[in-house]
């Protein structure tokens, strides 16, 4: 009679990114535990034979980090086979853009396994643990495809903004500087925003004029799965 055997395991990850002090950063814990003790790796861990991979992803996340209400999109799976010691265990990477000043972060002490709960910059990362360092770097590769064909980083952004910051915050993602008035001209084009008649008081400079992205666009893209 056959006889089904257990092959493999499966397990969710989750990328957080989120602008601060300037730069591209992503949410990071610290192992208290083997396998990779005191290495940096993405919240994650095994899925429940109840729960579906979108609630999972949900689950692990706020358990490891407290952090909840948050869009996630599904990135890529990862199956090498040498990915995790001494075992066969298959990951479904998950991706969302935050506001990294409307988060709580869960404290160290709250057990796990965790050491430490810390935002890092994508380009100066610590040893990271399992396939992690290729899981970052393929959101981040799927974020800049992302942000180079729509308006993205509305999830990173206050509700009211100048078009400097915004243009600030493309700049950030792509790691590159834009050209002021290209920028401009096809940000403006895709009918997303909404002049407000508010100025910004920040700076020394003339007072920009503030913007916030229409309720049609807002709405649209609640009815989304992608970023």
């Amino acid at each position: 009679m056959y006889q089904e055997t257990k092959t493999h395991e499966v397990t969710v990850d989750v990328v957080i990114l989120t602008v601060r002090n300037k730069k591209l950063q992503v949410l990071l814990i610290q192992r208290g535990q083997e396998p990779f003790m005191d290495k940096w790796a993405i919240p994650g861990g095994f899925i429940r034979l109840s729960e579906d991979l979108d609630a999972a992803a949900e689950r692990v996340l706020e358990e490891k980090t407290h952090v909840k209400n948050v869009h996630l999109s599904q990135l890529h799976t990862f199956g090498n086979p040498t990915r995790y010691p001494k075992s066969r265990v298959i990951t479904v990477a998950y991706c969302a853009l935050i506001r990294s000043d409307e988060l709580e972060l869960a404290s160290a002490e709250t057990g796990m396994g965790i050491k430490d709960i810390k935002w890092h910059s994508v380009y100066n990362l610590p040893p990271l643990a399992y396939d992690h360092k290729e899981i970052i770097s393929h959101a981040i590769t799927y974020l800049r495809e992302n942000v180079e064909q729509k308006p993205v980083a509305f999830q990173l952004l206050p509700k009211k903004f100048t078009l400097t910051q915004l243009q600030k915050t493309y700049e950030m993602i792509l790691n590159k500087e834009l050209d002021k008035r290209n920028f401009r001209k096809k940000i403006l084009s895709y009918i997303i925003l909404t002049e407000l008649t508010e100025v910004s008081k920040e700076g020394s400079k003339r007072p920009a004029r503030l913007y916030s992205f229409n309720k049609f666009f807002l709405d649209n893209r609640q009815s989304k799965t992608n970023l």
